[in-house]
């Protein structure tokens, strides 16, 4: 049986939750889904330039996690960006910290 999943924090609230290639109509672009545990991972990572360790700790889950999440996160940002599909940012096991 699988354990359940730890409530992550994050900080970051984007003012926007949708990207997509300019001058593709929606309806012919393949859709990916990027939660917002992800896109944190993203910030404090790439952004942020934090060691793992420390990003992990910010959002109160363990290394290996933070490391499987920025996986996905940077596998899911790579096929938007090379195979021209549309980004929406939503979702995930999250708590909001300020």
């Amino acid at each position: 049986m699988a354990r359940p999943c730890r409530c992550r924090r994050i900080r970051c609230n984007p003012d926007t939750n949708y990207f997509k290639p300019r001058g593709i109509p929606l309806d012919m672009l393949e859709e990916v889904n990027l939660t917002l545990d992800e896109l944190e991972a993203v910030r404090l990572a790439d952004l942020e330039e934090m060691y793992q360790e420390d990003a992990a700790k910010k959002m109160n889950i363990s290394r290996q996690t933070f490391g499987n999440i920025i996986n996905s996160a940077h596998k899911k940002i790579a096929d938007v960006l090379l195979n021209a599909k549309a980004l929406k940012i939503e979702g995930g096991t999250i708590q909001r910290v300020d």
